[in-house]
């Protein structure tokens, strides 16, 4: 069903390309041309997916009976990552909209709140862009943090794209963020399983979060994963911005014509953001600009 190639491309970790403890460099330098594609100081591949990825981040910033301050809007990653860890939650409450019945990132008064209740907490993890495309502000966590000396974490798995576009909201990394993990098959054309975390600024020490995604990942990662996250890389790198114009072009003129159908309402930033709602969302070109 799947031809030949795909099973020839299958090479063997050990003696093929690359290995846990000894590397041709191959892998290594993927993850340079990762970064540098985004401005990362540090960037790392999963191929067990942001579950991984997450809990690794978790684990090299706090340790047993520590705490972390996480939105309860939290994917079961962080649970796990809580259990495995044994680090204490600090849990925050998102913004919940009544009206829509969605669940918005935890705003930044309510992160600080935690913190001068739990100064002695090791850091942040919030969730953004939630699954609904809405974002938390980032920018003003990331400054919250580290006025306290403490790192923010991102679960961006639904923001893999985010670097690659000026008219998307803002990227973690560019926000302030010292992690952000990101779901390539979810907003970009990995397979299932592709993932990649971000690191920037000191606060994190890159050798731990090596370290602990190391404690966590197989010991026999699918180098069909690697080549596609590579791959995408070049893809982001040499055409991202003309893709995403057409991209967000056709979903402009898609949003216009359901706007003219009679009892049809196309939600705006006016439904999703706003004091007690979400900070940013997914923006799309005004009203007549078609995609070429």
């Amino acid at each position: 069903m799947l031809g030949d190639a795909v099973f020839h491309s299958d090479v063997l970790a050990v003696n093929g390309l690359d290995d846990r403890t000894s590397s041709k460099g191959i892998l290594e330098r993927a993850q340079e041309l990762m970064a540098d594609a985004v401005g990362a100081d540090h960037t790392f591949f999963s191929t067990c997916g942001s579950s991984l990825s997450v809990k690794a981040a978790m684990l090299a910033a706090a340790g047993p009976h520590e705490k972390l301050v996480l939105g309860r809007d939290a994917h079961k990653a962080m649970v796990a990552g809580l259990i495995l860890s044994g680090v204490r939650p600090v849990w925050v409450d998102p913004n919940f909209d009544p009206d829509l019945h969605l669940a918005h990132p935890p705003s930044v008064e309510a992160f600080t709140a935690a913190f001068d209740e739990h100064p002695d907490a090791k850091g942040a993890l919030v969730t953004s862009p939630t699954p609904y495309g809405t974002c938390g502000d980032l920018a003003g966590l990331a400054r919250m943090c580290h006025e306290r000396g403490r790192p923010l974490l991102v679960d961006e798995a639904w923001g893999a794209h985010l670097p690659f576009h000026p008219d998307l909201p803002v990227w973690a990394m560019n926000a302030g963020a010292d992690v952000c993990v990101t779901s390539i098959h979810k907003m970009g054309s990995g397979l299932e399983q592709s993932s990649v975390f971000h690191l920037r600024g000191d606060l994190v020490d890159p050798e731990a979060l090596k370290s602990r995604a190391d404690l966590l990942s197989t010991t026999s990662p699918s180098v069909l994963i690697y080549a596609a996250l590579d791959g995408w890389r070049r893809q982001m790198a040499e055409h991202g911005r003309e893709l995403y114009d057409h991209a967000l072009a056709l979903a402009g003129s898609l949003r216009e014509r359901i706007s003219e159908i009679k009892g049809m309402h196309v939600h705006t930033r006016d439904d999703f953001c706003g004091p007690g709602r979400a900070s940013d969302m997914e923006r799309s070109p005004p009203p007549g600009c078609s995609p070429g």
